[in-house]
This record gives C-alpha cells, sequence and structure tokens, in this order.
C-alpha cells in the first residue's frame, strides 16, 4: 500500500456504497480499493444520509463542510466595511499597508477582528483578478525607486 494519504473520490465512494450494499466485509472494501479498513469504516460512519444508510452524497457533503472549517477565514472581504476602510485609505489618501495596519490597531486595541496586517493587506491586492480596481491598488502603493528605464 502506498505510505502517503490520499482522499477518498467519488468513484471509490461508489465502489463502497456498492460492495457495503452487497455486504462485503470492510477488509474485503479496503483490499479492493488498496485501503486500509478503519479508512472504510470512518467513511461508513461519517456518510450516514437521512435514513441512516451510507450514502455517498451525504459523504461528500459532509467532506466539503469539514474542509471548509479547517481553513482560516479571510480578513478583507470585498464589500465589508473593513474592505472599504482599507481600499480608502490606500487609493484615495495614498496611505502604506504598513500604515493602515498600524492606524487599525491603535483605533480597535481591543478588537482584534477589525484589525488586519500589512501582510494581510498586500495579499488581498495581488490577489485580486486583474482590471482597473487591482491597478489603482497597486498604483496607489509608494515605490522606493522609479520603475526601469525612467530618468
Amino acid at each position: 500500500m502506498d505510505r502517503r494519504y490520499k482522499h477518498l473520490n467519488g468513484e471509490e465512494r461508489g465502489v463502497i456504497f456498492a460492495e457495503h450494499r452487497r455486504g462485503a466485509s470492510l477488509r474485503a472494501i479496503g483490499s479492493l480499493l488498496g485501503r486500509h479498513a478503519s479508512t472504510i469504516s470512518r467513511e461508513l460512519r461519517r456518510g450516514r444520509g437521512c435514513d441512516g444508510d451510507y450514502s455517498p452524497e451525504a459523504a461528500r457533503r459532509g467532506y466539503d463542510t469539514r474542509r471548509l472549517r479547517s481553513r482560516r477565514s479571510r480578513r478583507l472581504i470585498e464589500g465589508s466595511a473593513l474592505h472599504t476602510w482599507v481600499r480608502g485609505k490606500l487609493v484615495h489618501l495614498h496611505w502604506s499597508p504598513e500604515q493602515i495596519a498600524g492606524r487599525l490597531r491603535t483605533m480597535h486595541p481591543d478588537d482584534p477582528d477589525q484589525r488586519v496586517s500589512h501582510e494581510t493587506i498586500y495579499a488581498a491586492i495581488y490577489a485580486q483578478p486583474r482590471g482597473g480596481l487591482k491597478a489603482a491598488m497597486i498604483q496607489a502603493l509608494r515605490h522606493k525607486k522609479p520603475a526601469r528605464g525612467r530618468r
């Protein structure tokens, strides 16, 4: 067996469903898929539908919700009040991300939900898709030296 773990895909869930319905043992299903019996047992336990039987669709939905819970939530969500405030200071007042993060720290010393780091601001700027807003935000950033070729 391969020592690296790979998540179950839809085809494997279908095989688990069919073999479990047929009455195959956990070890037999595991050997058929090249998985450990405890993986099959865990999948059957987690993938119970409304009727109490295993459902590949319910298992996939449960997997997706567990994955969503494990991710970190984003701080600067476009359209939120914090994003609008940060964008206003960056684009209109030409503040640096360090200045914005420092001001938020002094404005909200007891509320960590209202603060973002300068790295988060940079990541939000460069993670945006191409377009006028991204160009405006990059243009608003301070550059220490002029662009190449300009004299």
